[in-house]
């Protein structure tokens, strides 16, 4: 199951990477109720997508990495939350946090990712504090939704840098730095009792007064990446995102494939002598679902297509940015409406834990909460659209 990351394959539009997803699909999915019960990915199943080099999608090739087009990550990412919505998460953490190795400074992330089996994960979020000390920072912090950390070699936290325990202020804005740090100088609390996506593990990390080198860190608002390629040109926070939608697609694109197999078997009570599919009401809701899935798909690789053409260039624009998450927050909720559709036609049936389509349900409805897709970016987002001033520096 292991590939060499020097594979003459490499375009938008195929890669070895996804038949490996595809490969891994079906045992996935059969260990679904496994990965919910026990509320985090089990070790074996974190080891073996590693070691298929799932977590090295976007790590430069100069560092062992796949370096994909985004297109082929949201590929990835959607086939593998299609099998299992917390499995496609907990990758799609792993895998975007190690763009940051294309930020650091070089001995760091080789470091860091010279081991070709490497998990890191962590919250990106400016939760945490860190002092600036000679040679680096002293950090303190407790970050909620550290997804997947209990398989992960290093995690990452993000922090407000302060001096003197005053923000170091850098053009008017507090310094934001992301540290990296090995999973054994964190304490893990099992803090995650969810709605959804049960089984990604997603509680808090916590460090306190850790000494973090400065080397070991860097700034995804402030600082370039230290690879100069195509990938990395393509806006920091958009690559960091672009999973998201990801997960939401293949959760969703689930939730249709259940119903279409229920639909046939299910009769229509109280005299259970036609079966669901024959209700117009049924046929409907499928192809409107297809329908509204297809378009949000299609709209979320058109623009991520887009987007990645001027970063080739290096003529990303502030337009680019806001509709690359426009195309996000719209795949998300798109998605999340299909799922709804589609619990809602299969009845009774979908309420019980043993269905899928309840699973599908609460798990899309967790992927929405997410910061970068919620409701709110819509308002950045417009904002942008029609002009009006706005603070953009998370696009």
């Amino acid at each position: 199951m292991t590939l060499a990351s020097a594979s003459p394959l490499k375009t938008p539009v195929e890669h070895p990477l996804l038949a490996v997803a595809r490969e891994l699909a079906p045992r996935i999915s059969a260990r679904s109720e496994e990965i919910e019960s026990a509320r985090r990915l089990p070790a074996d199943l974190a080891h073996e997508l590693a070691r298929a080099g799932l977590f090295r999608m976007v790590v430069p090739e100069t560092y062992g990495g796949f370096e994909l087009h985004p297109a082929l990550v949201i590929e990835a990412v959607e086939t593998l939350a299609r099998a299992d919505g917390s499995t496609g998460w907990c990758v799609m953490i792993g895998a975007l946090t190690a763009m940051c190795s294309a930020w650091l400074p070089e001995p760091s992330a080789r470091t860091i990712f010279s081991n070709p089996e490497v998990i890191t994960g962590g919250v990106a979020a400016p939760i945490g504090r860190a002092e600036l000390v000679e040679g680096g920072y002293r950090v303190t912090g407790r970050w909620g939704w550290a997804s997947g950390s209990q398989n992960c070699h290093w995690l990452t936290g993000g922090a407000v840098v302060t001096k003197n325990g005053a923000p170091v202020m850098r053009e008017g804005m507090p310094e934001i730095r992301q540290l990296f740090f090995p999973m054994k100088d964190a304490t893990l609390h099992d803090t995650w009792h969810a709605s959804g996506l049960c089984g990604t593990g997603s509680g808090d990390m916590e460090v306190k007064d850790l000494f973090v080198p400065a080397e070991m860190s860097t700034s995804l608002v402030s600082e370039r990446p230290r690879v100069d390629r195509s990938l990395y040109a393509f806006p920091a926070f958009g690559l960091l995102g672009v999973g998201l939608p990801a997960v939401a697609l293949g959760i969703a694109r689930r939730a249709i494939d259940e119903l279409t197999a229920l639909a046939p078997q299910k009769k229509i009570m109280p005299l259970g002598r036609f079966p669901v599919a024959s209700r117009p009401a049924v046929q409907e809701a499928v192809a409107e679902a297809v329908a509204t899935l297809r378009s949000a798909r299609a709209f979320l690789l058109e623009t991520v297509h887009t987007t990645f053409e001027a970063a080739t260039r290096r003529e990303v624009s502030l337009r680019h940015r806001a509709e690359l998450r426009l195309a996000y927050t719209h795949a998300t909720r798109s998605s999340a409406r299909v799922v709804d559709r589609m619990y809602e036609v299969a009845g009774g049936a979908a309420v019980f834990r043993a269905s899928p389509l309840q699973r599908c349900l609460r798990d899309v409805h967790v992927a929405t909460q997410h910061a970068m897709v919620a409701q709110p970016t819509l308002e950045l987002i417009g904002s942008v659209l029609l002009g009006v001033d706005a603070n953009t520096a998370m696009l």
